[in-house]
């Protein structure tokens, strides 16, 4: 009997080679044994099988056996992965000389040949020297098969990857800091940081740097104004980021509701939803290939003449022609539709064209919108619909249950608790992902020299591997240097993209892990120690701000920096809504006093540097849990396009007691806390999620009451933006603490966003 090998040759088939596969891939841990794998794999030898085959089934055997009693086996598959992979890529179990690797991958076109212009055969040598390829070894098989299936470089018609995680890595990190000063040393120490998983990384940096592709921002927002013109420039440019794999945020708040007259009556307007179905168009129009699907958030304010329309055309009810399923939501709210509800009045929907000045104080002054809103309602001349507040607040939050995707964001929070000057750099949207807060301006054309597309770079710090909080300064500075020079090195394929890019350099930098910080220092979400994730937040955020101002000191402050608050001294900590005192009273460790000096001395590098952005992709190959959410089992199945994949929480066996799951919640009110004490520290926003389990209400049934005090909690502590809303559906799954066949979110970083 004979096996084809990967270069189509043959030879006898030897049971011996598969055996020592599979020894190496158990040596050293624990709990795992090599015959069972080998009994488990049901091998159907036949003449002329493939070794990828045989490769490829003792790599699901191995998987297979995850389990709460034998979790390392996680291990024994990601090795076996590995070991494929090498064989594929190198045909040969050690990887070859970085120099070699990087010809080979440029001549295919699949690597930028600016490698090339960069750095010297030498230096090349000096490179592969920083590569530690056993590394590799470490990665768990979901890790594995989530880069097998999105990260790794390919040629995505013939699926073949040319390379392996640490070959990116350092690619990626030589490819960042190839044209700094002292770049062998920002690069071994970058490299180190995201290949131990010190840093985690977005879908485009991981997925794009180091091809010929240049765009690396996970978030692109893009305002809409009320013309035809500008419309047709929103479509133009949500195609171009669209194809680059960039998640969309699309303000359309602006346009004029169904029945106003154009032309003087000539003829009336057919209403924000058929926009909302272009745009749905444009979305769907280019392929993102197998890293992801387009995806995108409309933002609407909640007082619009439409929003019971818009509001529903995520349900699945109703038919094509009055729906926009592929869509999501963001409806933005304001201090006024809050005081509505408590006080049992009314919500009055007007057209933005019919009342301009409105629309701009919705944003910029809610004691001016208040006064503006009033004084339209008693304006009998103005059109408008009048809604119980009530009954409004509660068909959104009915649609926001049952669809799990319609969004919310408080654009007073936004603007008063946020990073820039509100009246000279407004925030009238947010992104995909919910944690976005940069200012736009719209277009009149695609090639509008005077627009603004704004766009967020992410990154995100490992929070499990912070053991004091003096450990931030080191990823910090990596994090925000390595994104700035990304964004020197990127291109804009639309003008106003390079607008604000170039004058405020947004950076966003996240955590995660924090659920597996927490197991380790005994902590829950549903009774969290405030105090403690105060004094670790604060040291997180410090450092960030730092380091911008370091950058600024070097290299200069963005063009934008008197639109900052940072210009000023003024910082996320003396922004946030005092309610928040009442959970953690403010006590700072840091030397915010002298940082406060050097901001007004040398400015800020970036005009934001902080987004909790989600992190579901990312999170499996460093094997964390997902951004600051607990996870739903101790061990997740997931399914994703690239096949099923078990996760198990960190430190399984030594911390399995210690974890908290999502389901196990009673309400999200602690963890709508973390938020809360998270926030104070942030100067853009948190992708906040809203989770319930229906088997602790009466009958199963969540109150509206309960979720519409939620709502208000979360305005009340300055919360500014909800994600997704979760309700379990899970059984016995969840009894066992194993949950199945939950589906990976595919716009994150944002995976766009998620990481």
């Amino acid at each position: 009997m004979r096996v084809e090998k990967r270069d189509g040759t043959f030879e006898d088939l030897n049971i011996d080679k598969i055996h020592k596969v599979c020894s190496w891939a158990c040596e050293g841990i624990t709990n795992v044994s090599v015959s069972e794998i080998e009994i488990k794999s049901h091998i159907q030898f036949y003449d002329k099988i493939k070794t990828a085959t045989i490769q490829e089934t003792l790599i699901k055997s191995a998987s297979d056996l995850i389990t709460e009693e034998t979790p390392n086996y996680q291990y024994v598959a990601g090795r076996l992965v590995n070991y494929h992979l090498r064989k594929q890529v190198y045909n040969n179990f050690e990887p070859i000389d970085l120099h070699t690797h990087v010809t080979n991958g440029v001549k295919l076109g699949l690597y930028t040949s600016e490698l090339f212009d960069w750095f010297s055969k030498e230096d090349f040598e000096e490179l592969d020297n920083m590569i530690d390829h056993k590394r590799d070894f470490n990665i768990t098989f979901a890790g594995m098969e989530q880069f097998r299936g999105k990260y790794l470089v390919r040629n995505r018609v013939s699926n073949e990857i040319i390379e392996t995680p640490q070959m990116a890595f350092i690619l990626i990190a030589a490819t960042i800091f190839g044209r700094e000063e002292n770049r062998m040393k920002w690069i071994k120490e970058y490299y180190d940081a995201i290949s131990t998983f010190d840093i985690s990384l977005p879908t485009p940096i991981m997925a794009g740097l180091r091809t010929p592709q240049k765009q690396f921002s996970s978030c692109v927002l893009i305002e809409c104004d009320d013309s035809l013109d500008s419309i047709n420039a929103t479509t133009s440019a949500i195609v171009k980021y669209v194809s680059q794999k960039a998640g969309i945020g699309i303000g359309v708040g602006s346009i004029r509701a169904i029945g106003s007259p154009i032309r003087n009556g000539d003829t009336s307007h057919t209403g924000i939803v058929p926009f909302i179905k272009l745009f749905q168009a444009a979305v769907a129009s280019c392929s993102q290939g197998s890293v992801r699907k387009g995806s995108a958030t409309l933002y609407i304010p909640f007082w619009h003449y439409e929003i019971e329309e818009v509001m529903v055309l995520k349900n699945n009810k109703g038919t094509e022609n009055n729906r926009a399923r592929q869509l999501d939501y963001g409806i933005q709210f304001n201090k006024v539709m809050y005081e509505r509800l408590l006080e049992g009045g009314n919500i009055s929907l007007f057209s933005p064209k019919d009342i301009p000045e409105l629309y701009e104080a919705f944003f910029l002054d809610t004691d001016k919108f208040r006064i503006l809103y009033e004084k339209a309602e008693a304006d009998k001349s103005i059109r408008r619909k009048t809604v119980s507040a009530l009954q409004l607040f509660s068909s959104y939050m009915q649609e926001r249950k049952e669809t799990g995707r319609i969004y919310l964001m408080n654009v007073d929070h936004m603007n008063d608790h946020g990073a820039f000057i509100k009246e000279r750099a407004t925030i009238r949207m947010s992104n995909l992902c919910c944690e976005i807060a940069l200012p736009t301006v719209p277009l009149d054309d695609v090639n509008d020299a005077e627009g603004e597309i704004a766009l967020c770079t992410l990154s995100a710090i490992n929070i499990a591997k912070i053991k004091e909080t003096g450990d931030f300064e080191r990823p910090c500075t990596l994090a925000v240097r390595a994104l700035d020079c990304l964004l020197s090195y990127q291109q804009f394929p639309v003008p106003a993209a390079f607008n604000s890019t170039n004058k405020y350099r947004p950076i966003g930098v996240g955590l995660v892990n924090l659920a597996y910080w927490m197991a380790k220092n005994d902590v829950n979400y549903s009774e969290p120690n405030l105090e403690m994730m105060d004094e670790y937040f604060e040291a997180w955020s410090y450092h960030l701000i730092k380091a911008s101002m370091e950058l600024a000191k070097e290299k200069g402050a963005c063009p934008g920096n008197e639109d900052t608050k940072y210009s000023q001294g003024i910082l996320p900590i003396d922004t946030y809504k005092d309610s928040v005192d009442e959970l953690v009273k403010p006590k700072y460790r840091q030397d915010w006093k002298q940082l406060r000096k050097d901001l007004k001395a040398h400015g800020i590098r970036n005009a934001t540097l902080m987004a909790i952005m989600p992190s579901e992709s990312s999170s499996l190959i460093s094997n964390s849990t997902n951004g600051i959410e607990p996870p739903r089992a101790l061990i997740s199945v997931k399914k994703s396009k690239d096949g099923v994949l078990r996760q198990v929480v960190p430190e399984y066996r030594r911390l399995k007691n210690k974890y908290e799951l999502l389901w196990d919640q009673k309400s999200p009110e602690g963890y709508l806390k973390i938020c809360a004490i998270l926030q104070k520290y942030v100067d853009q926003a948190i992708s906040v999620n809203t989770s319930y389990n229906p088997k602790f209400y009466e009958n199963e049934m969540i109150p509206m009451s309960v979720l519409l005090s939620d709502l208000v909690s979360f305005y009340r502590y300055g919360g500014k933006n909800l994600y997704y809303f979760n309700t379990n559906s899970m059984t016995s799954d969840v009894e066992e603490k194993v949950e199945l066949e939950v589906p990976i979110n595919e716009e994150e970083d944002c995976e766009s966003c998620k990481l």
